[in-house]
């Protein structure tokens, strides 16, 4: 039993550590500095907690496997801890994901978890200069 409970926590290991997310944490001043760029921004408005965010997180890293090429930033935004921002974004609740172009926000998603809509947007956004 011990052993099926070690190939167990490795493989939990592993796996998490497939779907690192290259993002960073939120801030007025890199957002603007993006905008100002006409940079593609996405908004990842997450809890640590909530299932659908872990999955939208999983789909968001392998869309960066995928597509190194894709120049987006992500910028997290947490749901418990940035109140203010989840107000100022509109985000009725976590799983929430706004994406922009410059100054235009080009998607605006809640609870969005299939990767065929997710990856359709993101490389809309990437590769349309």
């Amino acid at each position: 039993m011990s052993r099926y409970l070690l190939a167990v926590s490795i493989g939990l290991v592993l796996s998490t550590a497939c779907f690192a997310l290259n993002s960073e944490a939120f801030s007025d001043q890199r957002f603007e500095a993006l905008k100002a760029e006409g940079a593609v921004v996405l908004i990842d408005v997450w809890a640590p907690w909530c299932p659908t965010c872990r999955l939208q997180r999983e789909v968001l890293s392998a869309f960066q496997a995928d597509h190194p090429e894709a120049d987006i930033t992500i910028l997290e935004v947490s749901y418990d801890d940035d109140k203010e921002l989840v107000r100022r974004f509109r985000a009725p609740r976590q799983s929430t994901l706004l994406l922009y172009r410059g100054d235009e926000q080009i998607w605006f998603s809640v609870a969005e978890t299939r990767e065929e809509v997710i990856y359709e947007q993101l490389l809309s956004a990437a590769n349309s200069d």
